[in-house]
This record gives structure tokens, C-alpha cells and sequence, in this order.
């Protein structure tokens, strides 16, 4: 699936089990993974005073949520990347738009994680 593609979930468990050749162990782990590196992370977004943090921050966002299939967020922390590339800000609407993308997957998650 590609990054156009807008499947109903928050999270792309089909693109996942792909990159994990199927390992259940190893989606859960990268599951895992992923919600604590999106706390993380957006948090970093949030306090970033400098272009080269959003950028550092927004692109760690992005490349997670593409390693999941999280399509949305990867779509709107690209938004920052390339703001931030630009030497631009971004409003605190788009930041409560992603931070919102990462709640609902984050959600997701923990329910997948849960079965």
C-alpha cells in the first residue's frame, strides 16, 4: 500500500505484517515501539525552537508511522518536514491535527495489542 492509499484503520496491519514477514512477536514489538517513539517524538515537535529540530523531530515522526502503515500521520509529519525545510512554522491547529493522528493510532494499537 502506498501513502495515497486511506484504509479505515489508523493503522495499516496488513503493510506491517509485510515488513515483518508475518512474525506476530514482531509487529506487537514494533507496535510497542512505535507508541512510545510517537510520545516521544511529538513532544520533541512541540519543544523544537529550531527548524533543524522540527525537521529532525517531524522526519523520526514520519518514517515510524510509514514502518507501520500509519498513512495519516506520515502524511501530516511531512507536512513539518517540509515546512521546517522551508524555514517555516507551523500553526498550532496542524499540531493538534497530528497529535490527534498519533492519539487515535496510539488508541488502535493498544486494542491490537490487547487481542
Amino acid at each position: 500500500m502506498d501513502a495515497t492509499a486511506k484504509p479505515d484503520r489508523p493503522v495499516d496491519l496488513v503493510h506491517l505484517a509485510r515488513h515483518t514477514l508475518g512474525n506476530r512477536d514482531l509487529e506487537r514489538e514494533v507496535l510497542r515501539l512505535f507508541v512510545r517513539q510517537s510520545a516521544v517524538y511529538l513532544g520533541r515537535l512541540r519543544n523544537a525552537r529550531t527548524a533543524g529540530e522540527m525537521r529532525v523531530a517531524a522526519h523520526t515522526i514520519k518514517g515510524s508511522a510509514r514502518g507501520i502503515g500509519a498513512w495519516r500521520i506520515a502524511e501530516l509529519a511531512n507536512l513539518f518536514e517540509e515546512a521546517a525545510a522551508e524555514g517555516a512554522t507551523m500553526d498550532d491547529a496542524a499540531l493538534a491535527d497530528l497529535a490527534a493522528a498519533i492519539e487515535a493510532a496510539n488508541d488502535y494499537i493498544h486494542t491490537v495489542l490487547s487481542d
